[in-house]
């Protein structure tokens, strides 16, 4: 398209993915939605991901040819490496088995492409042996990715519909991300390439979608907490604590706090340790001027 070598696919899905970001701001600015900064940022990526992947290399390009490759990779490698750390930061991961934690494996990636990369091209000149040397490797410490990951969120016995929603739209989007050195390995078919990535993309979108209906549903287990914020922001010795509000996690956690359910619980619905829960805790009962759980539940619970 436009005598470049962006396929139809690619520019389509540029275009969808720049409406969700533009919506996304929009959606910040008008509501005061800081929450959705994460999410934001990796619209972005994506778009960045879209745009080098799709228009570059071009024939035209002035700068050595090795350069056009090195800003499509570095966009695709930046762009999964914020997927990996936006699901890890969904399920309050800090590392798997193996040390796979966000800072090993961005490492493990950025070292990868320089040493299995660049590098072999300056020797041999060749995209094509570089690519493979690179992509292959990278395949197999994806999927090593995606087994722990899964093994770390996948919780049979819990029977909630939203946390299954979650677990499989945050599976797809990892897969998706994993697939992307094997799709390059195949062959520069961006209609397959960026179908796949960006699958990785709408899982999300939909995740965030899939919560605020979620929390539009437990809409009245929160009204008393939002109606105190708005009560207390008002008051100067109190601005300090009360300009921020609480994360999605803790909104989701005092959700789950009023509907009487344990640490123990809440840890299994979100796959994450006790102790966890105990601290997100802490921090809702800090910012809502409680002492401890009863005092919350007595302030807040509008079903007592």
């Amino acid at each position: 398209m436009f005598g470049t070598s962006i396929h139809w696919t690619t520019f389509f899905f540029l275009l969808i993915d720049t409406v969700i970001v533009l919506f996304t701001i929009h959606h910040i600015i008008s509501y005061k939605r800081t929450g959705l900064n994460r999410f934001l940022y990796l619209g972005l990526l994506f778009v960045a991901c879209n745009f080098t992947g799709g228009f570059l290399p071009m024939a035209n390009f002035k700068g050595p040819y090795i350069l056009q490759y090195i800003i499509t990779y570095s966009a695709a490698i930046f762009m999964s490496l914020y997927v990996v750390y936006y699901l890890y930061k969904e399920y309050d991961i800090v590392v798997t088995k193996f040390h796979l934690s966000i800072l090993n494996i961005t490492a493990i990636i950025v070292l990868s492409f320089l040493i299995l990369f660049i590098i072999p091209y300056f020797i041999t000149s060749s995209i094509d042996y570089s690519r493979i040397l690179f992509t292959l490797p990278m395949s197999i410490v994806n999927i090593l990715i995606v087994v722990m990951f899964y093994s770390r969120i996948s919780n049979p016995q819990n029977q909630d519909k939203f946390i299954e929603r979650r677990v499989r739209l945050s599976l797809l989007s990892m897969s998706c991300i994993a697939l992307l050195p094997l799709l390059t390995v195949i062959g520069d078919y961006q209609w397959l390439t960026f179908s796949v990535v960006n699958t990785a993309f709408y899982a999300i979108s939909i995740l965030e979608v899939d919560r605020y209906l979620y929390l539009i549903e437990n809409k009245s287990k929160l009204i008393e907490i939002f109606s105190f914020y708005k009560q207390r922001e008002t008051e100067i010795l109190d601005a300090k604590i009360f300009n921020k509000n609480l994360t999605r996690r803790e909104i989701e956690i005092a959700v789950l706090i009023l509907s009487s359910k344990t640490y123990k619980q809440i840890g299994n619905y979100f796959f994450i340790a006790e102790n966890t829960v105990s601290k997100h805790a802490s921090n809702i009962f800090k910012k809502t001027k409680v002492k401890n759980r009863k005092e919350f539940n007595s302030r807040f619970n509008s079903e007592k």
